[in-house]
């Protein structure tokens, strides 16, 4: 009886969390039983573990050329240098940690806006009808057909270089792809019965969307972001390796830029161009991994594939 008690005394609120709780915990079990997402989930952790200890592992003064006059040149890849040296003497290991702490951020950052604007825009133009929701399907079909990549270079040119510079151009650019998802998506949950209850007993549109339409989506929007992540990145190296990012500030395009502009390519220079280029493919794919596996929980009808 007084469990009954303790149950019914419960309030809405309280059981909602409890479930959510329930299903955050049933999600972590699935991609657990992913070897291809934990492998993927494993090796970012240690990445990430690599950029935030980078002033740590590797002092800020290891970059400064002037405290490296006795260092090698060009030096390949040995006991004595792990990745190999750059052109100025620099290693290559120290540049790659702290580059990478600029690539993961623009990565996560140009991803969450690319997350919330596609978000937004993808659930008011699926539930809302006539010319509202029309003008926004045009808005989206606009920046779909345009080029993305040279989109964010002109806005990259335009403004002030930066990494928040580079931040907007990618976020900006990409979320046209998100909003037609989560269009579709709001669209198949409009359609459901406990919609149509909650309009029927007074539920506006502000009520229908955050408490209906969002908790629907949001599985969809997660299993999308981890995706959208790599193409972030991938997009900051190719503005930084183009010369429009911070030219202060270390990030793996920005190393593969300065192997373009001493010629590591045609030099033998090797490791200046592999260890960069096999960095930014190592992360991509695992948060391509990731993604997949997130994908496959959300949707149950990709497990049979």
């Amino acid at each position: 009886m007084s469990g009954t008690t303790a149950t019914a005394a419960r309030s809405p609120r309280s059981m909602a969390w409890a479930r959510r709780r329930h299903a955050f915990g049933g999600f972590c079990r699935e991609f657990s039983h992913s070897r291809a997402g934990m492998a993927g989930l494993i090796f970012l952790v240690v990445v990430i573990l690599l950029a935030l200890l980078a002033p740590v592992l590797a002092p800020s003064w290891m970059l400064d050329v002037t405290k490296l006059l006795d260092q090698p040149r060009f030096a390949p890849p040995s006991f004595a240098h792990p990745l190999g040296t750059d052109d100025q003497g620099r290693e290559l290991w120290v540049r790659m940690i702290w580059g990478a702490r600029v690539s993961l951020l623009v990565g996560f950052a140009a991803t969450a806006v690319s997350m919330i604007i596609g978000t937004i825009v993808g659930i008011a133009a699926g539930h809302f009808t006539g010319w509202t929701g029309g003008l926004l399907m045009r808005i989206i079909d606009f920046f779909l057909v345009l080029p993305s990549l040279i989109l964010a270079i002109v806005l990259s040119s335009v403004l002030s270089r930066g990494v928040w510079t580079i931040v907007i151009a990618i976020g900006l650019t990409s979320w046209a792809g998100t909003a037609r998802v989560v269009r579709a998506q709001t669209l198949s949950v409009e359609s459901r019965d406990y919609i149509e209850r909650a309009r029927v007993l007074g539920a506006g549109h502000w009520h229908i969307i955050v408490k209906h339409l969002l908790p629907a989506v949001l599985p969809l929007v997660l299993a999308n972001t981890t995706l959208t992540v790599g193409s972030a990145i991938i997009a900051e190296s190719t503005l930084s390796f183009l010369g429009l990012g911070d030219t202060t500030l270390q990030s793996w395009g920005s190393v593969l830029k300065n192997s373009m502009d001493v010629s590591a390519a045609t030099a033998g220079y090797w490791w200046y161009i592999l260890v960069p280029g096999i960095a930014i493919v190592l992360v991509v794919l695992a948060f391509t991994l990731i993604g997949r596996a997130v994908e496959t929980i959300v949707n149950p009808t990709l497990r049979s594939r």
